[in-house]
């Protein structure tokens, strides 16, 4: 509900293993590399261990994802398996010809040939097996007598147990030992510390399209830490929420405030960890709320770090990089040599209030483009929409001045209209275009610009939403 608010292609905190949002920091990507390695060699049962949601779900996946071109996988995903069971599941996963009636050396025997069979074609057989933690210990000691199907030089099978810390404690006990001492490598899966909380926040929200200024920084990424213990699934919950928490807000940032209260919607607090706050609903209520209101903003613009500008379309949702930028600037201004920066209200600028006030000077054409939009804003309705040209950010009102002197074709300059806003602490001008009664005909009007308009990536703007944004900008 709030990707157009932030200008999100899908949602970035699916608590579901998503491949392509795979987060090598925090040593996850070495872990996959070392997992990796280990397959290849072919040698012992591979062990990896961490808490509940440390990620060791989405390292199998990638494991699956990595070593498709070499390797069958076997997915044993219920590990509640007797010694017996589990021979005919792999059997069955490998869609070998065996039935529930076969003997357990009938099933052996099938296997080991499929085995062969592979090898010489130079195909790896891996089981994963997940939650190991759960299995029966004589189910587990099955497993290491599958370890000796072989060749010569080649074990036939390999084997990854993926569990929490209670598979060390089932693994220490005497019965399994040797299952213990086949295992040749073991990996732990760390929970993220605070400055890998932030990156890994900052890199799922990029890879999901965002492109403005950071919406976590680093206190609140230490906030989202401490309720999360730094498990990422944790994690993903309460980033989710905190996201839910600043739109109804109606806001672009995550404070402190909306992360404890979605570790409190989340359950992820201990009684007496927190001061006590006044929740109505909780989060979803909030939202629901804040979409009753009408605050919903059909679109969002930002500007990134580096101080380029980037723009965003809801027809496309797809954003564009400041090296595309600088080719729409110019369709919008064929005067403008240069992509129109980043523009704050200068002091210059500022302090001309008072001659033109005084009719001294003439006002410029961005103060008059200014004095209306503020006349436009205090009475037009809240249902109406308006099209979203462009954000500009830095001091430089001169190339706005010069856009606004020489509007391109088919603007009319008495219809467009610039506030002063703030994003991420940046003062910065929204420049937008006419004034639409209704979002069937601003959207008819934005589909009918010319292309090369359409290339900076306007979008629709609802007028409750601009009151909003000049009311947290104050």
């Amino acid at each position: 509900m709030y990707l157009e608010h932030f200008g999100l292609d899908r949602p970035p905190f699916k608590i579901t293993p998503d491949t392509s949002m795979f987060y090598e920091g925090s040593k996850r990507g070495a872990a996959l590399d070392a997992l990796i390695y280990a397959i290849s060699s072919g040698e012992g049962i591979i062990k990896v261990v961490g808490e509940v949601g440390s990620g060791k779900t989405m390292l199998c996946r990638m494991l699956e994802v990595k070593l498709s071109n070499i390797v069958d996988v076997v997915y044993i995903a219920n590990p509640s398996l007797s010694p017996d069971n589990i021979l005919h599941v792999i059997a069955h996963e490998l869609h070998l010809n065996v039935s529930n009636n076969d003997s357990k050396l009938d099933v052996m025997q099938k296997l080991q040939d499929y085995l062969l069979t592979k090898h010489a074609n130079n195909r790896q057989v891996v089981v994963f097996v997940e939650e190991a933690q759960s299995m029966p210990v004589e189910t587990l000691e099955e497993i290491r007598l599958l370890s000796n199907l072989e060749t010569d030089q080649h074990k036939l099978l390999q084997m990854v147990l993926f569990g929490q810390p209670e598979l060390d404690d089932k693994l220490a006990q005497p019965q399994i030992r040797q299952l213990k001492e086949r295992i040749t490598h073991g990996f732990y899966l760390d929970p993220f510390p605070p400055a890998d909380t932030l990156d890994y926040l900052n890199f799922r929200l990029r890879s999901v399209g965002y492109r403005g200024p950071s919406i976590f920084n680093q206190r609140t990424a230490n906030a989202v830490e401490k309720y999360s213990s730094g498990l990422s699934r944790r994690i993903n919950i309460i980033a989710d929420k905190a996201l839910m928490a600043s739109f109804s807000e109606g806001s672009h940032e995550v404070s402190t405030g909306h992360v404890t209260t979605a570790a409190i919607d989340s359950e992820f607090t201990k009684p007496g960890s927190y001061k006590p706050i006044v929740i109505t609903g909780g989060i979803v209520a909030a939202l629901l709320l804040a979409v009753w209101l009408g605050s919903m903003i059909p679109g969002w613009i930002s500007s990134g770090g580096d101080h380029s500008a980037f723009l965003l379309s809801t027809n496309s949702q797809q954003p564009i990089s400041s090296s595309d930028h600088t080719g729409a600037q110019s369709a919008l201004s064929s005067t403008a040599k240069e992509p129109v920066g980043s523009v704050a209200m200068t002091d210059e600028v500022k302090s001309n209030d008072e001659n033109i006030m005084a009719g001294r000077i003439k006002p410029s054409l961005l103060d008059r483009r200014l004095s209306e939009t503020e006349k436009w804003l205090g009475q037009v309705d809240d249902d109406h929409y308006s099209i979203q040209l462009f954000m500009t950010r830095i001091a430089d009102a001169k190339a706005l001045e010069q856009f606004l002197h020489d509007p391109s074709d088919p603007l009319d300059f008495e219809k467009i209209y610039v506030y002063e806003t703030k994003i991420g602490g940046s003062r910065m001008y929204s420049v937008l275009y006419n004034d639409f009664d209704s979002r069937k005909t601003a959207r008819s009007i934005l589909q009918k610009l010319p292309a090369e308009m359409k290339a900076s990536k306007p979008f629709l703007r609802r007028v409750s939403a601009l009151r909003k944004d000049l009311e947290a900008s104050g």
